[in-house]
């Protein structure tokens, strides 16, 4: 029954700071548990094996597609228009859109057409060839973030519920075992939940917090946080901002306001203006994608949530569509589940051990 006598902004507090808890190697896990005190204690914090296990982050998207195209092909005898009509799809389905799957089956068209495809197995291999492709453009290749400037500004944008603020303390804990200083600014003084999460995180990774309170405008936030880093030498700045529809003209006009003051400090900050999207939403991610990049003009993408949906097949139609780099995965819950983006690896992994299609193209090739 809830508690009428409990303070509600003390019952945030308790919640917030419930996604903390400290294992037996001193690392932060994020957990969703109930009545855990913030401990102050200052972590230690180490560098795991490995930032974050990408096998099990992309299960889901991995068995969609490769199920689907083991169905595809499992009854065929040939490699032809209808099996391909199946493939396009097939593809469609699994989030990758429309144009850019129209795209992917007229370049494999092309080669069927010149006989360089004649059997499942050679599919696949083009069709990862193609996704390479997409993923790996000019700007892919240098996804390197933009921290040369002390302080370089980093700024999140996205509409609510992505994991903006999340994401945020994930990127600390990503710098800091660079060695990299760090300052957090909470630009989102629209929700007040954000300002206290925030300052958990700061406590957490034992790095200063800039934060006003609720109302206050946000673009006098980072004006005091980008000054406050620069007197005290420190190397990044990581500024939260208020969770906004992509369609409130009046909301996306204070990210315009935020750029400008930003500008004027420095003409090269903000440095980066990374958009978090919500993998699970689909194609929703595309329509926010074009209309953040118009307003303000984004540097580079992060995508969370992708352990938790099969709709990863996103990424494709985002690389394609925004020709921008993505710079992150948010493949899980713990502190260190923030994975750099590397096309090989992504491609590898979603295609690796692919039983299903290797038992589809054994029986494709009998058929055949």
């Amino acid at each position: 029954m809830f508690n009428s006598n409990k303070s509600p902004e003390k019952s945030k507090k308790n919640w917030l700071s419930s996604f903390f808890k400290k294992d037996k190697n001193d690392e932060y896990s994020l957990v969703q548990q109930q009545d855990i005190t913030v401990n102050t204690e200052k972590p230690i914090i180490k560098k795991p094996t490995q930032l974050s296990n990408l096998v099990s982050g992309l299960k889901k998207t991995k068995t969609r597609l490769l199920e689907g195209i083991s169905l595809v092909f499992s009854e065929k005898k040939q490699i032809d228009s209808e099996a391909l009509e199946e493939l396009e799809s097939h593809l469609i389905a699994s989030d990758f859109g429309v144009a850019t799957t129209q795209n992917i089956m007229n370049r494999l068209k092309k080669q069927l057409s010149r006989h360089a495809v004649n059997d499942m197995e050679m599919l696949i291999s083009e069709l990862k060839k193609e996704l390479t492709a997409i993923l790996n453009t000019d700007n892919q290749k240098t996804n390197q973030l933009n921290t040369t400037d002390t302080p370089s500004v980093i700024l999140i944008v996205g509409v609510n519920g992505v994991g903006k603020t999340t994401t945020i303390g994930k990127l600390a804990y990503y710098f800091k075992l660079q060695k990299k200083s760090i300052l957090l600014a909470a630009g989102d003084t629209f929700r007040a939940a954000a300002v206290e999460q925030l300052k958990i995180w700061g406590e957490r990774m034992s790095v200063p917090v800039i934060a006003q309170q609720q109302g206050s405008d946000s673009a006098a936030v980072l004006y005091d946080a980008y000054e406050s880093a620069r007197a005290k030498k420190i190397d990044i700045v990581l500024a939260d901002t208020a969770g906004r529809l992509h369609n409130k003209d009046n909301l996306m006009h204070e990210l315009k306001k935020i750029k400008k003051v930003l500008n004027r400090l420095n003409p090269n900050s903000p440095h980066e203006i990374i958009l978090v999207v919500d993998a699970g939403i689909g194609q929703n991610t595309i329509r926010q994608a074009i209309s953040f990049h118009e307003t303000i003009g984004l540097t580079g993408l992060i995508l969370t949530k992708l352990d938790g949906t099969a709709k990863g097949g996103v990424i494709f139609d985002l690389a394609e569509t925004m020709q921008l780099p993505i710079y992150f995965l948010g493949i899980g819950e713990q502190i260190s589940d923030l994975k750099p983006f590397n096309t090989e690896e992504f491609i590898d992994t979603l295609f690796e051990d692919s039983t299903l299609c290797s038992n589809a193209a054994l029986d494709f090739n009998q058929k055949s």
